[in-house]
């Protein structure tokens, strides 16, 4: 029965990504084969530097992934981490979200180090750290660009995001608001979510007082969090569009925050509305924003096409030698 429900959820996101793109070139009048022409005609040497500068999110990312681990006591070899991390990149394009990755990546350094309360809360963490470089990114490129985009989608969307964020904090972090929530969680229905959030407040209490690590990885989130907008920012050169790099810096964390949400394969679909919607407000036509999306998307895919291979080919490697982490 469950493995019904999962190839249903699936299909219905794939469904649900062909249904935004269609409703997306239907209502905007946009032709195809001028945006093939358009995509076919970019610049190839701007298309080379995004996709090389785009490879840096994924080394910093096991990077980031690696010093949350070291701080928990699972002390595992680098080149023993791109397996898993390899796996969650092609997962993510597949199951919801990038959450979908996170699963796996849990899953398959759990099932190595025996340890899944402590990988899931650095895999969580790290989830949470590379949202917090995020909203540091959008506040930072607000305060240099606070003339250029004034208007109220935009600015709404951040608010939600950053109180978003805070909530988690408070709930993960504070004692008295997760007193507050525990309480209010222990309605008929609610205890699989209660017991979830105390399962996760119970871990991550070993970081409370890992301060340096927090904020070497809160630091290394925020570069992270630059990659992607100078990666489509290149993209956009590529194409001949030639914006304020600010834009980017404010549009893009806005978008990676709003494709969280698990309802497409891979954020197809509603990434390319969100991308000629914001950047419509930058003046870039329709087309052109789509364009980008899709060229931007294509990197991702590439990528995580690559992680699928890795991890394919690990899997006899992984049986073989099992992990030995030091004890906790």
């Amino acid at each position: 029965m469950a493995k019904l429900k999962n190839i249903f959820l699936f299909l219905l996101r794939i469904i649900v990504s062909f249904l935004l793109l269609v409703l997306l070139f239907k209502f905007n009048k946009i032709d195809i084969h001028e945006l093939l022409g358009e995509i076919k005609s970019a610049d190839k040497f701007f298309l080379s530097a995004g996709f090389i500068i785009y490879f840096a999110v994924y080394l910093f990312g096991i990077l980031r992934w690696k010093m949350l681990l070291d701080a928990c006591g699972l002390i595992i070899p680098l080149k023993r981490l791109v397996s898993p991390f390899s796996g969650g990149v092609f997962f993510s394009i597949f199951l919801p979200s990038t959450i979908g990755g996170d699963l796996i990546k849990t899953a398959d350094l759990a099932g190595q180090t025996k340890k899944i309360k402590e990988v899931f809360a650095t895999v969580f963490l790290d989830r949470l750290s590379g949202y917090a470089g995020l909203v540091c990114v959008i506040l930072f490129s607000l305060l240099l660009g606070r003339g250029l985009v004034i208007d109220k989608v935009v600015l709404n969307s951040i608010l939600i995001i950053v109180i978003i964020l805070i909530i988690i904090l408070l709930v993960l972090f504070n004692n008295s608001v997760y007193s507050i929530i525990s309480k209010f969680l222990n309605t008929p229905g609610a205890e699989k979510i209660k017991e979830l959030i105390k399962n996760m407040h119970h871990e991550i209490h070993i970081f409370r007082n890992r301060k340096r690590t927090l904020g070497l990885n809160l630091l290394l989130s925020f570069f992270i969090q630059l990659i992607n907008p100078i990666s489509i920012y290149f993209i956009g050169l590529a194409l001949g569009i030639k914006i304020s790099f600010i834009y980017f810096l404010i549009f893009l964390p806005v978008i990676g925050a709003i494709t969280l949400l698990p309802v497409s394969i891979g954020g197809l679909g509603l990434r390319e509305y969100l991308f000629v919607l914001y950047f419509a407000k930058a003046g870039v036509v329709k087309q052109g924003a789509l364009a980008m999306s899709l060229l931007s998307f294509s990197f991702v895919v590439l990528y995580a096409a690559i992680g699928g291979l890795i991890y394919v080919f690990t899997v006899h490697h992984r049986r073989l030698q099992p992990n030995k982490p030091s004890p906790v």
